[in-house]
């Protein structure tokens, strides 16, 4: 018996004319283990009534908020948050989750945050809580080592006396054995099959002792890596990309800067190898991307249009670019970087990011358009771009008629916060679009061993990535989010 993909034993299958029977892993029931089941509950819709905390509570089970004053920096406003006071926490790997309302605003962003012995962390969660409803609040921490007395409190972005009211607290820790325990397990039972061979002869006759070989000749799931021009012409480069990857993304080569850097001049001429060498062997290519929204990395041309001679270029880009690549990528990045940015809504109106989908849309229906965004998964202390603010982006554009079809993430990460990044892709898994890691990379202030060590990390964490929805595992995330590395600081 062998752990197989399943284009691995539908291709032995085919050859050697035997029967395959799939049958599920589950490395629980070969062992004992008695640890803590990682919980993928998760909500994004505000509620009436909060539900019942994760995990029973955890930790924080029977355990009251206290309230600690919080000062504004020039000292003329003091308010009071909510607080749990946490004693003798051991060095662990911990999931946090809340309900969050407010008083005193329409919405605000409410962070959670730590203080320890030893340091402080300024987010370890965040929420868009509203008023008259309770919001889900999922994210975590790591320690490292002990701290004998602990302080986990909530803000509110606006720095305002806006008044947070908390329910259905949670805390589980996870020591690292456990942690790696559930990631195993959703490996081997949605990323992995166990398959019995039974072999035969051409009369059905079964052939005991038959040696076989099975030879794995395509990947069921897609992970990729950027390319970059000095690709063409570079045969031990082309190798070493074809035997590790079968999914692609041009770095640069398809961004307007490259494609037209003097107005009118179209040239798709590095653009058209590259796909070229993609085609002849057979990888799938993501587009990125039509639009930028940080103005640095537009043309300089473009960004001294505006008005009816702006529109006409953006307009002419579409058409250009959609209609000679139709059908070419499997996604295309639309507007990029849009919740930190905002070139073209600045000079077109706050319909153009609509506009551009809509186009698309029509140019190329078959291929799936994503909204790609840094720091939703990476962190939680970056304002522009928390779970809740790009879900809250998602749903404006579909009131707006565009239905997105997947979830972006730039994933370009440093030090690991693996509960965080758990709880946060929860939260995204509910809205039931494919998720991709777009353009991983870890921070160059990292040596290059360093570096290794903190991508097999995130690259486990990666594959631990299922959800359960009304007590059953879901494998549809799973089976659809991928890899795209890049080293290019050019996003």
């Amino acid at each position: 018996m062998g752990l197989l993909s399943k284009n691995c034993t539908q291709q032995a299958s085919s050859l050697l004319g035997f029967s395959v029977f799939l049958l599920l892993f589950c490395p629980f029931s070969a062992f004992s283990y008695d640890g803590p089941l990682y919980d993928y509950t998760a909500y994004t819709e505000c509620k009436g009534v909060p539900e019942q905390p994760l995990y029973n509570g955890g930790i924080l089970k029977d355990e009251a908020p206290v309230f600690k004053p919080v000062v504004i920096d020039d000292a003329s406003i003091i308010y009071t948050t909510p607080a749990f006071i946490l004693h003798n926490l051991t060095p662990a790997i911990y999931c946090f989750s809340i309900w969050v309302k407010i008083q005193g605003a329409e919405s605000s962003l409410v962070t959670a945050s730590l203080t320890t012995d030893n340091a402080t962390y300024n987010c370890v969660g965040t929420v868009l809580a509203r008023s008259g409803c309770w919001s889900f609040l999922k994210g975590g921490f790591i320690l490292d080592s002990p701290s004998f007395l602990s302080i986990l409190y909530f803000q509110n972005s606006a720095n305002k006396d806006i008044e947070i009211t908390i329910a259905s607290a949670s805390l589980q820790p996870f020591t690292y054995h456990q942690w790696r325990i559930n990631q195993q397990y959703i490996v081997n039972t949605v990323r992995k099959r166990a398959v019995t061979i039974h072999v035969s002869d051409k009369h059905g006759n079964k052939l005991k002792g038959a040696a076989i070989t099975i030879e794995q000749i395509s990947k069921d799931f897609p992970i990729g890596s950027a390319i970059a021009k000095t690709i063409l012409g570079n045969l031990p480069y082309q190798n070493w990309f074809v035997e590790r990857f079968n999914a692609a993304v041009f770095e640069n080569e398809l961004k307007w800067y490259a494609t037209e850097p003097d107005q009118g001049k179209l040239n798709y001429s590095i653009s058209d190898q590259m796909l070229e060498f993609i085609r002849a062997n057979q990888i799938v290519a993501r587009g990125h991307n039509i639009f930028w929204e940080d103005p640095k990395y537009n043309p300089a041309w473009v960004r001294n249009l505006s008005g009816d001679a702006l529109k006409s270029a953006v307009n002419s880009r579409i058409e250009s670019l959609m209609s000679k690549y139709k059908e070419e990528f499997i996604h295309w990045d639309v507007s990029n970087e849009m919740l930190h940015f905002d070139f073209y809504e600045q000079r077109l109106g706050p319909d153009a990011t609509l506009h551009f989908y809509e186009t698309a849309h029509r140019a190329d229906p078959l291929a799936t358009l994503f909204m790609n965004e840094f720091n939703v998964v990476e962190t939680c202390s970056d304002a522009n771009s928390t779970v809740d603010t790009y879900i809250s982006r998602l749903r404006d554009l579909e009131l707006g008629g565009i239905f997105m079809d997947g979830i972006g993430l730039e994933s370009h990460f440093s030090e690991p916060n693996l509960p965080l990044m758990r709880g946060i892709l929860d939260k995204l898994a509910t809205l039931g679009l494919p998720i991709w890691l777009t353009e991983v990379d870890i921070s160059s202030k990292f040596d290059h061993q360093t570096q290794t060590i903190i991508l097999k990390t995130y690259q486990q964490e990666m594959l631990w990535t299922s959800y359960y929805r009304n007590g059953k595992l879901g494998s549809k995330m799973a089976r659809q989010m991928t890899m795209v590395h890049t080293a290019s600081m050019d996003t």
